[in-house]
């Protein structure tokens, strides 16, 4: 803080004030597991706060988060505007809920859902009938896709039938799958991953499936590796099994990262409604959709596919109104962000700026390639992340784990972690490359990399385990 006079009232003589903020602020002790017995003035709060969090690293430079950690100013302008206005209460912020609802529509537009399919004379506008809404984050998301293929499962039925459900998917799921299967008791049918397959196809996945699967969860983008399962191949496999059995069992597409890349990136690739098997979409504006942590998305194919029961009325916010979302009062900020990103950007702007985050992560690919320890297993050709592992861990002396602690020394979080069961023994690098990491900053990451390399190779061997002690596994979705 400045130096600033202050005039004493009784004596009129003009005191110098040094470092008022910091004097004033610790006046009384700031206990930190206890409210405060006394009050403070805001700024020396903001202060105090400010002072601790520069101990956080650098967001910019978090290579294992998939979140979004950079919007432009004007877009945080207008989420400051909106903080303060709940979800929720549409009665109370009609135009909010109706940014909500256009944000539903562009979607099922973008992933070609039947519902918002245009009218036959063209009008864009009157295709306005999508079922989705809005969630605190894709998690959520897939728990509202889970509990729809549960309920859709329990109608078809026989009455009095006690048998548990399963839902199967790959290993490589994102760990609110199975907090699906545990709070709602559906089995878990995780297909394990195998060297050369990396996530699940459509043979691992049909023999998982029998009367009682309510459906099969394709991911859109692994969290893994970052490549794309293959849905049509999945659903394809489902078409003759049906065929045999009579069985129709429905997929749903967890598209947390890739729903707002393929359709950018890989316009062709079919995935989406597109599918006729694919009954619901889930996927994270905080992600690749790139709004601020707090907001994700889910699409159904069409009114059908959400069951009656899952819809709740209220009217004690001042108007009778539906909800289906887990999550109750929660800002509007985050809605309105994702708007301002779909009419700011347009269909080009994301495909720009997914193309440049492409572009970055798989020259980063390459460089790594040319690496002599190194040994890719994906390079962003799907996601624009990429994931490697050492050729040789033994021979090398050290470890992923080594690599990722001496690039945290330089500020980069580069996460290192095992694959699930039957490839345990595989510890990877990723590195995803979201809106905002730049060819430079690429270009600075490939140098410390290469030369926490050659000090790691330059120290003397010795051995280390795969895992060192405490050290776990740790994702962002």
């Amino acid at each position: 803080m400045p130096l600033h006079n202050k005039v004493d009232e009784t004596h009129g003589v003009a005191e110098i004030d040094v470092n008022p903020l910091y004097c004033r602020a610790f006046e009384h002790p700031v206990p930190r597991n206890q409210i405060p017995s006394h009050s403070m003035p805001p700024d020396a709060a903001l202060q105090l706060i400010r002072d601790e969090l520069i101990l956080d690293g650098n967001a910019r430079l978090n290579l294992a988060t998939f979140v979004t950690t950079w919007m432009e100013p004007q877009a945080g302008e207008l989420m400051t505007e909106c903080f303060s206005k709940n979800m929720i209460d549409k009665d109370e912020y009609p135009q909010t809920a109706e940014l909500e609802r256009r944000c539903v529509n562009i979607l099922a537009h973008l992933w070609h859902a039947p519902s918002a399919a245009a009218s036959q004379d063209g009008d864009a506008d009157s295709a306005g009938s999508a079922t989705g809404c809005s969630t605190t984050g894709s998690s959520e998301a897939c728990m509202l896709g889970g509990l729809a293929l549960l309920w859709r499962w329990r109608s078809r039925q026989a009455a009095g039938g006690g048998a548990k459900p399963n839902l199967v998917m790959g290993a490589n799921v994102q760990v609110c799958w199975e907090k699906f299967c545990r709070y709602w008791q559906v089995e878990p049918r995780l297909v394990p991953m195998e060297p050369g397959r990396l996530h699940l196809t459509g043979p691992e996945a049909v023999a998982q499936c029998d009367e009682n699967t309510i459906g099969v969860v394709a991911v859109l983008g692994s969290t893994m590796d970052g490549s794309y399962e293959p849905v049509a191949e999945i659903a394809a496999g489902l078409d003759a099994y049906q065929q045999r059995t009579g069985l129709d069992i429905p997929v749903h597409v967890d598209g947390a990262s890739g729903g707002f890349v393929a359709p950018f990136l890989a316009p062709d690739l079919e995935w989406d409604f597109r599918v006729p098997r694919v009954a619901s979409i889930n996927t994270s504006g905080h992600k690749f959709g790139l709004v601020y942590p707090g907001v994700g998305w889910i699409i159904w194919r069409d009114a059908a596919a959400l069951p009656d029961d899952l819809i709740f009325n209220v009217n004690y916010l001042g108007g009778e109104m539906p909800t289906f979302a887990l999550n109750f009062s929660r800002p509007g900020a985050q809605v309105a962000a994702q708007y301002y990103n779909f009419v700011r950007l347009g269909f080009d702007g994301y495909r720009e700026i997914q193309q440049a985050c492409q572009d970055v992560a798989k020259y980063i690919a390459e460089q790594i390639a040319a690496m002599a320890p190194f040994e890719l297993l994906s390079d962003g050709s799907d996601l624009p992340v990429l994931a490697c592992k050492l050729a040789d861990p033994e021979e090398s002396g050290y470890t992923v784990f080594d690599v990722s602690e001496r690039l945290r020394q330089r500020g980069w979080l580069v996460p290192a972690y095992t694959f699930p069961e039957n490839m345990q023994d595989v510890a990877v690098l990723r590195i995803v490359v979201r809106n905002g990491f730049s060819m430079d900053l690429a270009g600075l990451l490939v140098g410390d990399l290469r030369a926490q390399v050659e000090a790691l190779e330059a120290a003397p061997h010795t051995p280390v385990p795969l895992l060192p002690e405490g050290q776990r596994s740790a994702f962002a979705h």
